[in-house]
């Protein structure tokens, strides 16, 4: 069970010729939704449960999913963005409909981000601001070769953090609570400044985990083989991030650094301590550069990127796999396992804003587990339901419209490339059926199109009837006159015959 018909992704983007027509649509892939819906349960788990046991150390729910999750969620993103500009580099001509279906789409998200923050909320991060920004500042990336998107993506993570080390300090500190219209109103340059540089979710590192996805969303997922580069490639990754993060703070004093480096780090003995094991708000202290050989989650150092990144691209390579398994017993397993996670992580961004009212309101007087359990088992029962009836979720409808009537707006505001007259090679392709008529801007007629406004077709220059003694009958009479020469019998000869041949190519 490949692909399950769970809403529309798109298969190649649309042409040079027609920017205003969306790209075809193709079946969702089981294996990319249900990766979705791992990182929604997720962040569900680590907003539900407890972060910390009696003891201190971190609990189970911390340990998997935080940091994880939300890079999940941030790479999917961007496999979502791959798929709906069609999985490859989008022409120029489809500029302005691409750059307005990503922004509206960016703008949406925000303004629910911004309503779910409205709220008296116990949760301070929630993502959906950021996202906004991050989705605007990723616009460009569907316009470049996918090496180039790759690129970009191993710079942000690499050399990002080195670039928010030495800009932290000249920065204001963040307020990190949730950001809300008044703020915005009352401090636009602060609230900017923090949603792309100093919160929770800064946007070198999320546009990273973006660059990621749109590369792996131009990848041929449908493959077996394909899904199991992303398998071994993202555990490889996620491995080697942690073994050298380890081996630069225990092998070669890394961790002795931090700690001799506290005391002007701004923070207690407590906080560091804390910081360490359970990760921080998206930064990490300037005191000393031995800050960024740490792995914690929400720290955005070079080895946190790279090992929640590729986490996040194993899980997608395990559920694609687990898409491609024929086996008698694991077969039905799989599909057990697929069809509620693909169902739930259709609808991620109805059911995150779910949550996050659900987990603020006075119906949430359930115990942290038993909270949990009721969040995760209602939003696949409800996923469930609504793909079998109506197809998607609310907001997912409401957003993909929007998204697509601006895309179909900046379309139709295109100007025509149509100032300038058609070429001569491309007059010259029209076929003589349709000479005698005028030829229409961007009608196809036998593959070419002829760009431009109406161009007029020269009629067919009228033929000679044809004498198929013609030939003959000249020959006879140059043999007839031995006082023509050669050269002169030729030359009036060819004369005629190209006179007469280039009057009869020219008139279609």
């Amino acid at each position: 069970m490949t692909q399950l018909a769970l809403g529309a992704a798109p298969a190649h983007p649309g042409d040079g010729t027609a920017p205003a027509a969306a790209p075809p649509k193709r079946a969702r892939l089981a294996g990319v939704d249900a990766a979705r819906g791992v990182s929604l349960l997720g962040m569900i788990s680590l907003h539900a449960l407890y972060e910390a046991d009696a003891a201190g150390n971190p609990t189970w729910s911390a340990l998997v999913f935080s940091g994880r999750a939300a890079a999940a969620f941030a790479l999917l993103s961007g496999v979502s963005i791959a798929f709906a500009t069609g999985r490859r580099q989008v022409p120029a001509a489809d500029l302005r409909p691409v750059a307005a279906m990503i922004a509206v789409r960016a703008l949406a998200i925000g303004v629910i981000g911004f309503l779910l923050c409205s709220a008296d909320t116990v949760l301070d991060a929630v993502i959906l601001p950021y996202f906004a920004v991050v989705f605007l500042l990723a616009i460009p990336l569907v316009f470049l070769r996918t090496w180039v998107v790759a690129a970009i993506g191993v710079l942000l993570a690499t050399a990002g953090p080195v670039a928010d080390h030495v800009l932290l300090p000249r920065l204001p500190d963040p307020v990190l609570g949730n950001p809300t219209f008044g703020r915005l109103v009352e401090d636009p340059a602060g609230m900017l400044t923090e949603l792309t540089l100093t919160g929770f979710y800064p946007s070198p590192t999320w546009l990273a985990y973006i660059s990621a996805g749109i590369v792996i969303g131009r990848l041929d997922l449908t493959k077996v083989r394909v899904a199991a580069v992303l398998l071994a490639g993202g555990t490889a990754l996620a491995v080697w991030a942690n073994a050298i993060s380890a081996l630069l703070l225990y092998r070669f004093g890394g961790l002795g650094h931090i700690w001799a480096a506290q005391p002007g780090s701004g923070l207690t003995e407590a906080e560091t301590t804390e910081l360490l094991r359970f990760g921080g708000d998206g930064n990490t202290p300037t005191s000393t550069w031995w800050w960024l050989a740490i792995d914690a989650p929400h720290t955005g150092t070079p080895f946190d990127i790279l090992g929640a990144a590729g986490c996040a691209v194993a899980v997608l390579g395990l559920l694609l796999l687990a898409g491609h398994v024929r086996h008698r017993v694991l077969g039905p397993l799989c599909t057990v396992v697929l069809v509620p996670l693909a169902a739930a992580g259709s609808m991620t961004l109805t059911f995150y804003s779910a949550h996050i009212l659900f987990i603020n309101s006075e119906f949430d007087t359930y115990s942290a587990a038993g909270g949990c359990l009721v969040q995760v088992i209602g939003a696949v029962l409800i996923a469930l339901a609504v793909r079998g009836t109506v197809g998607r979720g609310p907001l997912e409808a409401a957003v993909t419209a929007l998204a697509t009537r601006a895309r179909r707006w900046a379309a139709s505001r295109v100007p025509a490339q149509a100032d300038a007259p058609a070429p001569a090679a491309l007059r010259q392709a029209v076929p003589r059926s349709v000479a005698t008529r005028p030829v229409l801007h961007g009608e196809v007629v036998q593959g070419d199109v002829v760009q431009g406004e109406v161009v007029p077709v020269r009629p067919p220059a009228p033929r000679r009837p044809h004498r198929p003694d013609g030939s003959r009958r000249r020959i006879a009479q140059r043999r007839a006159r031995p006082d023509i020469g050669d050269g002169g019998g030729t030359g009036e000869s060819t004369g005629t015959g190209q006179g007469s041949g280039a009057g009869q190519g020219s008139g279609p």
